[in-house]
């Protein structure tokens, strides 16, 4: 097989020509490296990982991230399970977000797993930061690179969520551990960062987690926010993957966000989500 990277409109690039259930060479996993890094979200079709195949590809990138809030698959705790079953109206993750923001260092990205489908529908929108800075006039890159803005799980997680925000819709579909939101403080990270991987300037606010700028009130704050999030949800930035059996997309969250669609009501939808621990952010 050759391998193949294939940029995609939007954001990502989906790569062909490699089973990553092999043993990898280090000059392929470099390549999927460097395109994990230049494009932020990496999608693979035609795989066929177990999850002890699941597990070591992801611990050959960086420490596995336990998940506090989603349940564990019962024999790998590495694993934690998205499922939707047939009766459930909610999904997990149906709005604009990027995970663990609400962390002082938030997680690299999770490498999601397609386990049961429904036969349509469920497909996952991914958002390019990176092209959402890139098209900002200069003036307005200059002001956000002085800001920072707090970040916050309690207000989806915790014991009592705040109404403006609905669990699922925030990115939450929490299983658990309220207990363990309300012990989270509030941290505060540069609205415009430089990913560690790739040395380029990203947005990194979104409407799930960010709650205020730094020294701002929540009043002051959100006519901004506003903006910049509809800014963010430019189609011009975005793509939509269809998932099917044997299908992975590998996101970053320093990059991207993405929105999994509730579309699929009646049906049941499982996938494995590995999520890896990142590293300090920077502006």
């Amino acid at each position: 097989m050759t391998l193949t990277i294939t940029p995609l409109s939007g954001v990502g690039a989906e790569i062909t020509g490699v089973d990553l259930a092999g043993d990898l060479p280090e000059a392929t996993f470099a390549a999927i490296r460097g395109a994990f890094a230049d494009h932020g979200v990496i999608f693979f079709r035609g795989q066929n990982l177990t999850e002890d195949d699941h597990i070591a590809f992801a611990r050959r990138w960086a420490p596995i991230n336990i998940n506090r809030f989603f349940a564990a698959h019962p024999a790998h705790p590495e694993i934690a399970l998205v499922t939707k079953e047939e009766a459930q109206k909610d999904n997990i993750g149906g709005g604009w977000h990027t995970d663990h923001s609400y962390d002082a260092i938030p997680a690299m990205g999770s490498i999601l797993v397609a386990r049961e489908l429904p036969a349509s529908g469920g497909n996952t929108l991914f958002s390019s930061m990176y092209a959402a800075y890139d098209a900002l006039s200069d003036g307005f890159k200059a002001m956000l690179g002085s800001l920072s803005a707090v970040h916050s799980a309690r207000h989806v997680f915790g014991a009592s969520p705040d109404t403006a925000y609905n669990r699922t819709d925030a990115g939450g579909g929490r299983i658990g551990n309220a207990d363990v939101a309300e012990t989270l403080a509030d941290v505060v990270h540069p609205v415009v960062i430089t990913h560690p991987l790739s040395g380029r300037k990203a947005l990194y606010v979104n409407p799930a987690f960010t709650l205020r700028f730094d020294g701002w009130t929540a009043e002051e704050s959100m006519p901004l926010l506003q903006q910049l999030y509809a800014h963010c949800m430019n189609p011009a930035f975005v793509q939509e993957f269809v998932w099917r059996p044997g299908s992975i997309a590998f996101w970053d969250n320093r990059a991207t966000w993405h929105f999994a669609r509730n579309d699929y009501h009646g049906h049941r939808r499982e996938m494995h989500r590995i999520t890896l621990e990142g590293e300090p952010l920077s502006a």
